[in-house]
């Protein structure tokens, strides 16, 4: 059916997206990068984020056990910024940002990242999430709190040490500002939820699903821009990871489990993502039409060499993808739940890209 180039809408944000499914038969002679898997240790001394050691701030982490939490010694955001509102003929605009950033590690572990992690350990990653999303929502002036990894030094990860961000801020930023309007827009007129309506439609047609359990559903969603890019979304309409119960946190354990590990097995390498949670804000105003969910945005093409770049037309034009998101879930299905280091080699083989 989707041969030919054409563009699709994406209803979560509003904008449209072209695919061109015939360019994935172009040859490559462009950059390839270098995402060969690395053996880490247990424990980096060098490293900033490990149990005992020196942070790039001059502070020292703790012997942490488990999940570690503390304020990022480099902020992108302040609690107490100083600038001034400017406005010069409306053309001329600035206003200042508050904000509250903070790192989290994983476990102690500097070798575990998500895949490589059991099921427990992920609930206490998720636990920890909610604890903190609880804790910054009590903040009077926080509006909005955004947890986000970046796994891979191609996504921007400056350390190894398996670790994701939460910046809490005091406006709602771009991104989930435009999903919010649509919600609002979708739900003052149908008078239903837009991902639930959506999550109905994928489980219908099935094509573009992944993986489920009994709380989650992941999906290549029909408006996917990288290449193998999924949406992961609660059954259950509910708005905030705090909203779950102790039976979802564990489905979402198990199913982040299995989505990061089908991304390393797809080209049997340590898989770079930017992942990130979106939820109701956190303004005390009334979101009924809005669901919790995770965006997961990989940037591997064709081969765990050739990197997806968001350039030229994209950056003036508008996303492009060459590969369906149709044939990206059969691609992602297709692949065992057993991580691939533990595959005999002829498996690896067989299913090397």
């Amino acid at each position: 059916m989707f041969t030919q180039p054409h563009r699709r809408y994406n209803a979560l944000t509003g904008e449209w997206i072209l695919v061109s499914p015939q360019r994935t038969r172009r040859p490559w002679q462009g950059q390839e990068e270098n995402v060969a898997d690395i053996d880490l240790p247990a424990h980096d001394p060098d490293c900033y984020l490990c149990p005992g050691n020196a942070r790039t701030g001059g502070l020292r982490n703790p012997d942490y056990p488990t999940t570690y939490i503390f304020e990022n010694d480099f902020p992108a955001l302040l609690s107490d910024s100083l600038c001034d509102d400017l406005n010069t003929n409306d053309l001329l605009q600035a206003k200042p940002e508050k904000g509250i950033c903070r790192v989290m590690c994983f476990s102690p572990h500097h070798d575990l990242s998500l895949p490589h992690m059991d099921r427990q350990m992920i609930g206490e990653v998720i636990d920890e999430w909610v604890r903190q999303c609880v804790e910054l929502a009590e903040v009077p002036w926080i509006n909005h709190i955004q947890i986000f990894e970046n796994k891979g030094i191609m996504m921007g990860a400056s350390n190894h040490h398996p670790h994701c961000q939460i910046w809490a801020s005091a406006t709602i930023p771009t991104e989930p500002s435009k999903e919010l309007t649509t919600s609002i827009r979708y739900f003052d007129t149908k008078k239903t939820c837009l991902l639930c309506d959506y999550l109905k439609l994928e489980l219908q047609e099935g094509e573009r699903l992944v993986m489920s359990n009994s709380s989650f559903v992941a999906m290549v969603p029909f408006w996917a821009a990288w290449p193998f890019e999924t949406l992961l979304l609660a059954r259950r309409h509910v708005a905030s990871l705090f909203e779950l119960t102790p039976a979802e946190r564990i489905d979402l354990a198990d199913i982040i489990k299995r989505l990061t590990t089908i991304y390393d097995n797809l080209f049997q390498t340590s898989f770079p993502y930017s992942m990130g949670f979106h939820q109701r804000p956190t303004d005390h105003k009334d979101y009924p039409g809005f669901h919790l969910h995770a965006h997961f945005y990989p940037p591997l093409l064709r081969s765990a060499t050739i990197r997806k770049f968001m350039i030229g037309y994209e950056m003036l034009g508008e996303a492009q993808r060459d590969i369906t998101p149709e044939a990206a879930a059969r691609q992602l299905r297709s692949l065992p739940e057993a991580h691939f280091k533990t595959w005999p080699d002829n498996q690896k083989m067989m299913h090397k890209k």
